[in-house]
């Protein structure tokens, strides 16, 4: 199954930042690719460079020679008796390395493949501070004969390097599913298409990339003969060649190149293979490089001939069926190079000798290719690709992007002419009736609708031809989608893009109730709102105990105090019923802090019990009849009050650390937005003030919220220091508590109507105001608001945003600087300078009446 490193596929298609492979493969499923597994990085703990300083050989008794090894692992090294940094002692069995190599080194804590974890431990007489690793303890292929040498694979870090990053062993990668009708997605090309149909992402076909201007004819002599072609189709119709002469081909690879090849699942050999596999898995075309030294001209495809055997690269002689495609060569074809399309032969291997090469990249029959990979039990990488089918227009854009890796990596020129034998025919035709997708998706979808996603997949498709049921859609297929060959595959592939999810699932129709109300609606959208800003919705239980209002510090004759004792309590140590839906939605904090999650960011929506005061004890009702009226009343008039609240509790990083930054802490300023979230989703104009007498909130970082007509909604700020103790929280931990109730009551009935946007430009207008520190900044943005109302320009505020708070000798000591960001625009005209510089002057007029603010030099 392919294998989809991220960072490869991000060539092809622009990836979002942060993408994981686990939504990545969620992306992918939407347009049927899925996932097969999530590899994750291969390494965890710390893997570094390491420079050989010392290695003394050690006979042992078994007869083995191990290697006393004093590693310079940079930052990492251990100390000395003196303080001073000392080189880590690390025993090796490996002999093909010295002093001064630099090599990888897993110090104690890192985990390796199987897993494996290392430790410092005593052995042959030493304690080994680490392991020097060969690619097999890596997972980077089966070599264990060595470890790994990194000037020897074309990498260069200075000591203490992370090793993960130069590996590629610290990032994920996908392994998806493919159907047998799927084949291009068998390459970073395909998926990166199928990406860009599930989410919209720009792509770029880079099998469309122009070649270099070679010319097609005076290459190495190609012949195709075919006399005996399976099910009436040749077994190949393009055949690309072309010869670069002077490459050091037996080299290895680019250490980027090796590692792209390790995540994808295949081993790094040397230049010449790792080139051809590499631009087969990045394009989807298999391709394959010949010593060119062993060939005769001419090359000739043709079917084997009885009694012929061929030794294969894995080491086996093979027995040759008359229906097998070969690459042959020599003026009678006699010799065989390989098995067209499955794997080549040992006699033009690329050896340690060869500098030049030839580079073919062909295309050929899928069935052919399917049943002599069958026959010879040999799933090759190129014949699962070649069975599926391959694009025809891929082999001589794949060559020119090999002869470029060669040259660039490997020296050498390539000639100045190529060969290309093509016999390729035009992709089919297919005329799709313009009312079948709609009657077998069982969606009303025009012929405009199917055009664009047939358009998207890569198709040609023409205006429609004809009326009514006889209207078809003339399309023509993309060459890389040899599946598509009657109309009914085009419809699913309409059906594909459109979104299985999309197609609904129809059902008798059967009564049933009106929905929900408007309230639970917007209960339902104050609860999603939250969870979309980031915070994690909770549930907890409703029974608590006085110590839970004590550790709140809540005085005694605070409101909450009193509360609704059950009969029949679960617990002793809680038998009340919460008045505050922060006592418990705290307690559930506490504990996610108590097990390792410092970072968090709950809520919850749920109902709190107000007890009465002078209310009677509800009647127990008769069990043989129904209650009367009045003891039905009675028992309605017992029930305590039970409004719903809305709370909110903030710990640790609001906005985690990275290599973006250190992070932000969350503080008081994040649960006031929180509220005013809650009162812009419902509608509701909230107001603010400072209010220092609400535990269990901080006195001078406490807000206390209002509606418009004075009815109070709630609090939100920092938790006080002493609570946060109490409780073991972060520090400066936040929370808010609202009353939901009371936000829906004030709430418009009607349906909110969107404002006509204005065609007129916006004109901008930045203010900063000299306040005295103690004037909240609500009241002053209060104050610029009212002021930019009053101004002779009339009400063109847009919006008034506070972007900076500045304190210092410039402003004197004991105030501050608050700078507003000003959007003014005209519903009926484009604002002149004097209008916008009248908004300007009443906001300060406004704002020095009210608190003597001053304009900011």
């Amino acid at each position: 199954m392919p294998r989809i490193p991220l960072t490869w596929l991000g060539e092809h298609v622009e990836l979002p930042a942060g993408l994981t492979a686990e939504q990545l493969a969620a992306d992918l499923v939407r347009v049927g690719l899925e996932e097969e597994a999530v590899h994750p990085a291969a390494v965890s703990g710390p893997l570094v460079v390491g420079k050989v300083v010392e290695r003394v050989p050690e006979p042992q008794k078994n007869g083995k020679t191990i290697n006393w090894c004093q590693v310079d692992v940079g930052p990492h090294n251990a100390t000395a008796e003196d303080g001073t940094s000392a080189p880590r002692g690390i025993v090796c069995g490996a002999h093909n390395f010295d002093v001064g190599d630099h090599v990888v080194v897993a110090l104690p804590g890192a985990v390796l493949p199987g897993p494996f974890a290392i430790a410092s431990r005593k052995t042959y007489g030493h304690v080994s501070d680490g392991m020097i690793c060969s690619s097999r303890e890596l997972g980077l292929g089966d070599d264990h004969d060595g470890i790994i040498v990194l000037s020897e694979i074309g990498i260069e870090a200075e000591p203490g390097a992370d090793a993960r990053a130069l590996l590629g062993l610290g990032e994920e990668v996908l392994e998806i599913n493919v159907t047998p009708d799927r084949g291009y997605c068998f390459a970073m090309r395909g998926v990166a298409r199928e990406y860009s149909h599930a989410t919209g992402a720009v792509f770029t076909d880079r099998g469309l990339a122009p070649v270099p201007d070679v010319p097609a004819t005076g290459g190495f002599p190609v012949e195709i003969r075919d006399d005996a072609p399976v099910h009436g189709v040749p077994g190949a119709d393009r055949f690309v060649a072309q010869v670069v002469r002077g490459v050091a081909a037996d080299a290895p690879s680019p250490a980027w190149m090796q590692r792209r090849l390790t995540q994808a699942g295949m081993r790094p050999i040397s230049l010449a293979v790792d080139v051809t596999n590499y631009v087969m898995l990045d394009l989807g075309q298999p391709l394959h490089a010949y010593d060119l030294a062993t060939l005769a001209e001419p090359v000739v495809v043709r079917r084997a001939r009885a009694g012929e055997r061929l030794t294969t690269l894995d080491g086996v002689e093979r027995t040759l069926d008359p229906e097998d495609l070969l690459i042959t060569d020599g003026p009678d074809a006699g010799r065989v190079l390989g098995l067209a399309g499955v794997m080549g032969g040992a006699d033009t291997e690329v050896s340690a000798a060869t500098t030049d090469l030839l580079i073919e990249a062909a295309h050929f029959d899928p069935v052919t290719v399917a049943r002599t990979a069958r026959r010879h039990k040999l799933p090759s990488e190129a014949a699962k690709r070649f069975e599926r089918g391959v694009d025809p227009r891929l082999p001589r854009v794949a060559v020119a992007r090999v002869v470029e890796l060669l040259v660039e990596h490997g020296g050498g020129a390539p000639d100045a002419v190529l060969t290309d034998v093509d016999r390729t025919t035009p992709p089919p035709h297919l005329d799709l009736p313009v009312a079948l997708p709609a009657r077998l998706i069982g969606l009303d979808l025009d012929a405009a609708a199917v055009a664009g996603y047939l358009r998207a997949i890569g198709c040609t498709v023409g205006e429609v031809v004809g009326a009514g049921a006889d209207a078809v859609l003339p399309v023509t297929v993309p060459t890389w989608r040899p599946d598509l060959t009657v109309p009914v595959d085009l419809v699913e592939e309409v059906a594909r893009l459109h979104g299985y999810d999309a197609i609904p699932s129809v059902v008798p129709r059967s009564p049933v109730g009106l929905g929900l109300t408007v309230a639970q609606r917007r209960r339902r959208r104050v609860a999603q709102v939250l969870a979309d800003a980031g915070w994690v919705e909770t549930l907890s239980y409703p029974f608590v105990g006085t110590a839970q209002l004590d550790a709140l510090a809540l005085a005694a004759d605070d409101d909450r105090r009193p509360m609704v004792r059950l009969a029949n309590p679960l617990s002793e140590e809680q038998p009340y019923l919460r008045s505050s839906l922060l006592v418990t939605l705290l307690e559930t904090a506490r504990r996610n802090v108590a097990r390792g999650t410092s970072d968090l960011a709950v809520y919850e929506v749920g109902a709190v019990t107000l007890p009465r005061a002078g209310t009677a004890p509800a009647p127990v009702p008769p069990v043989a009849e129904r209650p009367s009226a009045d003891v039905l009343d009675a028992i309605r008039g017992a029930v305590p009050a039970q409004p719903r609240h809305v709370a909110g509790v903030l710990a640790g990083l609001r906005e985690p650390a990275g290599w973006w930054g250190p992070g932000r802490a969350a503080d008081h300023a994040d649960a006031v937005d929180a509220v005013r979230l809650l009162g812009e989703t419902l509608g509701v104009e909230l107001r603010v003030v400072a209010d220092s007498e609400r535990a269990p909130w901080h006195p001078g970082r406490c807000a206390r919220f209002t509606t418009a007509d004075g009815a109070l909604v709630g609090w939100a700020g920092e938790l006080h220091p002493k609570v946060v103790t109490a409780l073991g929280l972060p520090a400066r931990a936040c929370a808010f508590e609202v009353d939901l109730d009371v936000l829906l009551t004030a709430a418009p009935r009607a349906e909110v109507v969107a404002r006509e946007v204005s065609t007129f430009p916006v004109a901008k207008e930045d203010v900063a105001l000299v306040v005295p520190g103690s004037v909240p900044v609500a009241d002053v943005l209060a104050a610029v608001r009212d002021g930019a109302a009053a101004s002779p320009a009339g009400d063109v505020l847009e919006s008034a945003r506070l972007f900076d708070v500045y304190t210092g000798e410039q402003v004197g000591a004991g105030h501050r600087s608050l700078a507003f960001a000003l959007r003014l625009r005209a519903a009926d005209r484009t604002l002149t300078a004097d209008e916008t510089a009248a908004v300007r002057e009443a906001v300060v007029s406004e704002a020095g009446r009210r608190f003597g603010a001053t304009l900011r030099a």
